[in-house]
């Protein structure tokens, strides 16, 4: 915990929470006229339980969502104080996350299906064998490949599969929303139903190029069009916030999906710009400015977050599992007792004593997407030891990054230079030392690695002119450290190799099911 947020700790102003049974956070930032992070860095956060009804099934209880916002909220407007006057709400979210809600009632029909959830694989699986040219038609208007990871199939499964969602969803009374949809409408108290365009890129119903949910995918999936939000640009005033004694009427004026409000917090507002985040997962995204470029080597195309309104695009590969590897060593293996420890032991030995880890938990993501595909150690000897295994988890993370932007520079025909980084796990120096030694290429690490937060925080300050342009906010970025490559090429091609190796073994694990099944 910084000093900034122990002090407030001491005050009464914040009740820190023991992780426990791998919990979510969220988040609120709030930033100063001076264009910097109020004490330093003031963030109030809660946890919220995830939900494994089955395997490969997660879900968030909605009102949880909500209920943790609302009080996270509230703890940081408490903080600022009375004197101070709020310029604006931005938010930011897990994207593909699906809730359905009655719009009379404001209650959800079921659970938030969370977007690592595979319970629609198989129907996903049905699309492209039976329908090729619906697939194809859906790469072309929505960037995205078909997948059980966005909303779409989501959606189709609670219509089918709860008492009378169907039918009330044809009648008109339900709504659908990911996070940010569900937090404006409940903001606004069911005044709102809006979305921006960069969560409405990660349904796989909206097409992208023309900046519209598409009816023929609408169609296909039975989604009812009256259930959707409108859909406005990031930087934008979509409402206003009704927060009684704390605000009677403050503008909500910035929404984007997590990764693209990392890509603009790390100011990455220009063509060939990339950042990682290292979260639950790691999401790469490279900006490729109003060129929605296609990817052969299966990436997704999808559009970011921009100041003015006008549609700009990224690529992105997306990794399933990263920080969600360390937590499952703290809480699930019992390896480690908090994050942090990681970085001392996996400098205490020299390599993993050629263990081989590929977390592929609940599939795999870009470049290789299969969701069958499962968790694989490969090279295991008896010289293995704890701290080998966990280094070799960490390492994992690196490599998992290393095969997106392998797939990155393929796609976008640009050779990189640097890699801007965020997210927790980017505070682990050996982690970004190592993966500045896989890519080749310095890792440019912030100051503030909470940049999803920032990011949003932006947004809403340009639509409330709060900001001039992104020129001033270009302006707040500030370097933490550079990491820069220092490992032999030798050694890089015999690790990428063993590293070939450990996810040819995984993805013959799904390949072996289907053809025994």
């Amino acid at each position: 915990m910084s000093s900034s947020l122990k002090n407030l700790e001491s005050r009464g102003l914040i009740e820190r929470i023991q992780s426990a049974d791998n919990k979510k956070h969220i988040e609120i930032v709030l930033l100063n006229k001076a264009d910097r992070i109020i004490e330093d860095g003031i963030k109030a956060q809660k946890e919220f339980a995830q939900i494994y009804p089955q395997e490969g099934w997660v879900e968030h209880n909605p009102k949880d969502i909500w209920s943790s916002q609302y009080s996270v909220m509230t703890e940081a407007l408490t903080m600022l104080g009375e004197d101070e006057c709020i310029a604006g709400i931005g938010i930011t979210n897990q994207r593909e996350t699906t809730i359905v809600w009655n719009k009379q009632t404001g209650e959800p029909v079921y659970n938030a299906i969370v977007w690592q959830c595979r319970r629609t694989a198989k129907e996903i699986d049905r699309l492209k064998e039976e329908e090729p040219a619906l697939s194809a038609y859906i790469t072309e208007k929505t960037g995205l490949l078909p997948d059980p990871y966005f909303s779409a199939s989501k959606i189709a499964w609670i219509l089918d599969h709860v008492e009378n969602a169907r039918q009330e969803a044809d009648a008109g009374n339900l709504l659908f929303g990911t996070v940010d949809t569900w937090l404006i409408w409940n903001l606004t108290r069911g005044k709102v139903h809006v979305t921006d365009y960069t969560n409405a890129s990660r349904t796989m119903l909206f097409d992208i190029h023309a900046l519209c949910w598409d009816q023929k995918i609408l169609d296909y999936f039975r989604i009812p069009a009256s259930m959707l939000p409108q859909v406005k640009p990031s930087s934008h005033v979509y409402g206003y916030a009704n927060l009684g004694s704390l605000g009677e009427s403050i503008p909500i004026a910035g929404a984007a999906g997590d990764q693209q409000a990392a890509l603009f917090g790390q100011c990455c507002f220009t063509q060939g710009e990339v950042k990682n985040t290292y979260g639950t997962g790691c999401f790469m995204l490279m900006h490729t400015g109003d060129r929605a470029v296609k990817s052969r080597a299966g990436l997704l195309t999808t559009i970011a977050a921009s100041a003015d309104g006008t549609a700009e695009y990224a690529l992105e590969g997306s990794v399933f599992v990263a920080g969600a590897a360390i937590q499952w060593l703290r809480d699930g293996m019992h390896l480690i007792e908090q994050a942090p420890q990681t970085q001392k032991i996996c400098e205490s030995v020299e390599d993993t004593a050629g263990t081989m880890i590929v977390p592929a938990f609940t599939g795999m993501g870009a470049p290789y997407w299969n969701p069958y595909a499962r968790g694989m150690v490969t090279g295991l000897t008896r010289g293995c030891q704890k701290e080998h295994f966990i280094r070799a988890i960490m390492e994992s993370i690196a490599f998992q990054t290393m095969d997106v932007l392998t797939a990155m520079r393929a796609d976008a025909e640009l050779s990189l230079l640097k890699l801007k980084v965020d997210g927790g796990a980017s505070a682990n120096d050996f982690l970004m030392q190592f993966q500045a030694d896989l890519l080749g290429v310095d890792v440019q690490r912030p100051r503030c690695i909470e940049t999803t937060a920032l990011g949003a925080a932006y947004l809403a300050g340009l639509a409330v002119g709060y900001w001039k342009d992104t020129e001033e906010i270009k302006e707040n970025w500030q370097l933490d450290r550079v990491f820069t490559a220092s490992m032999p090429q030798e050694k890089r091609q015999e690790l990428v190799r063993n590293w070939k190796r450990a996810v040819d073994c995984a993805l013959y694990y799904a390949k072996w099911e289907e053809e025994h099944d």
